[in-house]
């Protein structure tokens, strides 16, 4: 589907000069980019499925959390950013902008009116000291041009301390450590919950206790944490680098019998499993067009013993 905003920020990405960092997530996702890769920009992304199509376009790609703690303060000349859905990301993102950026260094944002970006460009002016300029290609979509002015703004703007984990959730068998960025991050979703509710019963009807499972998107770790025991080992899956960090940090703080890498839906892994567990999301107000759902269901049921 055309992304009109993106289209706004399609000819910074041309002509860009200096150090650029590109911060793409999700909603960067297009079937055909039409640029070719620039020896100046860096792609940021926190989704390893657009990392990989990038990469393999010859663009050179940090696959992170939007962490750029390793960039030095002052040393970046441009940012390119189409806003995420998240409000704590895009709040993250303007703040550590102002870090990054020479004095005289631009970002340049874009997104949909119904996504906020009218509310996000006066916050960012506020911070850039006022030097801001704004292009739209209709009434609900707008770019911002923001100039890194010599003093700013030092009032940081609210990412719900997005850069650290938390303790979200507790139940009778593990506490949860989560962050902003991860997809229902701050609660047990009540699917996942009913899900390992009937897992003894499915369990029930096989013929052999699986000691391996897969668990594809698997967020923070809930599914994944309630399905590994001493004699059941867990593959933890997600294409989201904020989901893997958090489930690896929750594996790591309960000694889960288990490892967590990174695949979008099962993309790279050879080996059969048997048994793969997975909560899809089939959420009211979550798109699932071109997303986990739909690779998920037309994967060939007859590859796996699965539960979902």
């Amino acid at each position: 589907m055309k992304d009109f905003a993106f289209d706004l920020l399609r000819p910074e990405l041309i002509q860009a000069t200096g150090t650029t960092l590109w911060i793409a997530d999700e909603n960067a996702l297009q079937p055909e980019l039409g640029i070719a890769p620039r020896t100046n920009i860096i792609v940021i992304s926190n989704r390893i499925d657009l990392t990989d199509t990038l990469s393999e376009q010859g663009w050179q790609c940090r696959f992170t959390d939007f962490d750029f703690s390793g960039y030095p303060d002052g040393s970046i000349d441009t940012l390119i950013y189409r806003i995420s859905k998240e409000k704590p990301i895009v709040h993250h993102v303007i703040n550590q902008a102002i870090r990054l950026l020479k004095p005289g260094g631009q970002l340049f944002i874009a997104g949909l009116k119904n996504e906020g970006i009218k509310t996000y460009l006066d916050k960012a002016k506020k911070r850039f000291d006022g030097q801001l300029q704004t292009a739209k290609s209709d009434k609900n979509t707008w770019m911002g041009i923001l100039t890194r002015p010599d003093d700013c703004d030092t009032e940081l703007l609210d990412d719900q301390d997005y850069a650290q984990l938390r303790e979200i959730a507790s139940d009778a068998n593990y506490a949860y450590s989560s962050k902003p960025g991860v997809f229902g991050w701050n609660k047990i979703d009540k699917g996942s919950e009913f899900l390992i509710e009937q897992l003894p019963l499915f369990m029930e009807r096989l013929k052999q206790l699986p000691n391996r499972v897969l668990d594809l998107g698997c967020g923070y770790g809930y599914l994944a944490m309630n399905c590994a025991s001493d004699d059941c080992f867990v593959t933890a899956t997600d294409n989201n680098a904020t989901a893997l960090q958090a489930c690896q940090d929750n594996f790591t703080q309960h000694n889960i019998n288990g490892e967590v890498i990174p695949a979008n839906c099962a993309e790279g892994i050879s080996e059969r499993y048997p048994m793969v567990i997975c909560n899809p999301p089939f959420h009211q107000g979550f798109s699932v067009v071109g997303d986990l759902t739909d690779i998920f269901c037309a994967q060939p049921a007859a590859d796996w013993k699965m539960t979902a």
